[in-house]
């Protein structure tokens, strides 16, 4: 092939994206093994059932979350969190300690927060992470249901006048270490025969800059990600495209250490019972009337009829309080990612299953 376009661009110090990725996942692996013996050897690992306990004698709900994530997690000028993320850790606040604002937040970069989850420094990993095989059967964890279904893309400048990602060959890409987003631009490039030069920033604010600054010629992450970013950071949205490729499937899931079946059922079923209030029209502001209703699977979800709570070890109350606290999943994605938010996002994917998306919930029985 002849001369790349991007051949007298800025080059990043690695040259070669597979490498780079790969050598991060052995630094990852290996973090991840001292991390699990730094914890048992602390005493901080969880056992069977301890979590809960642990978080009802604190008062206090400890979450994982972004560095800053337009519709997950954000930080106002005030410090306090909102996002699709947040709004789950005060569903869990509020299923488990009847306060949903009891929550402390710990914002935690790409290569921080598996460590930072096995290690017990929190309870809950709630930031935009992609549940995949590895990440669950290697590093000592459990992945809840997929509360946001999303795919890697790429934006660039408009005036590169790129229509694809294929026409990238030889550019510099800004991307976070540590993460699923740099495995697959490296799959990416080798399946499409292309190469990238990488830019590994590990604080996405930072890598965000670094971008909207020029110093690389594409950013590559989450979709939604990168229509946050071109809302929130970018001078002139207009002026940047995001390409029209997914070049993966990320389905972002909260997650919980193993070894703690309760706490894993308790995270799962406060998912679904948010997802189940959607597909029974119950919202935050009518959750107390629909107590009075003669539908049996709504009696069962807000604890009119028993059981649910026992088996989870909880009152019967529990995912009323947490509907209360959040509002039903449909709530949640509006007021964050949808149309009640700057980002405007369709539901598509994120849609209930009775309306072509795969938002589901089995019986809450």
């Amino acid at each position: 092939m002849g001369r790349s376009r991007w051949s007298d661009h800025a080059a990043s110090p690695v040259e070669s994206l597979e490498g780079a990725a790969l050598l991060e996942g052995r630094k990852m692996k290996g973090i991840l093994a001292l991390a699990m013996v730094a914890a048992v050897a602390s005493g901080t690992s969880a056992k069977a059932g301890t979590t809960l306990d642990a978080v009802k004698q604190r008062g206090e709900l400890i979450c994982g979350v972004s560095t800053g994530s337009a519709g997950f997690a954000v930080a106002d000028k005030t410090g306090a969190y909102k996002g699709l993320d947040v709004d789950l850790c005060h569903a869990i606040a509020a299923a488990v300690l009847n306060a949903p604002d009891k929550v402390k937040y710990v914002p935690l970069t790409g290569q921080q927060r598996l460590t930072a989850l096995q290690s017990g420094e929190i309870d809950i990993l709630s930031r935009n992470t992609t549940w995949t095989l590895t990440r669950e059967a290697l590093s000592g964890l459990l992945f809840g249901p997929t509360i946001f279904y999303d795919g890697q893309g790429f934006i660039v400048p408009k005036k590169l006048g790129v229509k694809s990602a294929k026409e990238l060959n030889g550019a510099t890409v800004c991307v976070s270490p540590g993460t699923t987003t740099e495995l697959n631009l490296a799959d990416y490039a080798r399946l499409n025969h292309i190469t990238f030069k990488p830019v590994s920033i590990e604080s996405l604010d930072e890598v965000e800059s670094t971008f909207i600054a020029g110093r690389c010629d594409v950013y590559t992450n989450d979709a939604t990600s990168l229509a946050g970013m071109r809302l929130t950071k970018a001078p002139n949205p207009d002026d940047y495209v995001i390409l029209p490729e997914r070049i993966s499937k990320e389905p972002l899931s909260p997650a919980v250490r193993q070894g703690d079946d309760q706490w894993f059922d308790i995270l799962r079923w406060t998912v679904f019972a948010l997802v189940e209030a959607e597909e029974k029209g119950i919202t935050a502001a009518n959750v107390d009337q629909m107590q009075k209703s003669d539908d049996p699977e709504v009696k069962r979800l807000l604890g009119v009829t028993p059981g649910n709570g026992k088996a989870l070890g909880l009152d019967e109350a529990w995912a009323a309080r947490a509907i209360r606290a959040a509002g039903n999943y449909g709530e949640m994605f509006d007021r964050n990612l949808g149309k009640g938010s700057p980002l405007k996002l369709e539901r598509g994917l994120n849609d209930l299953w009775s309306k072509g998306g795969l938002i589901y919930a089995p019986p809450l029985r």
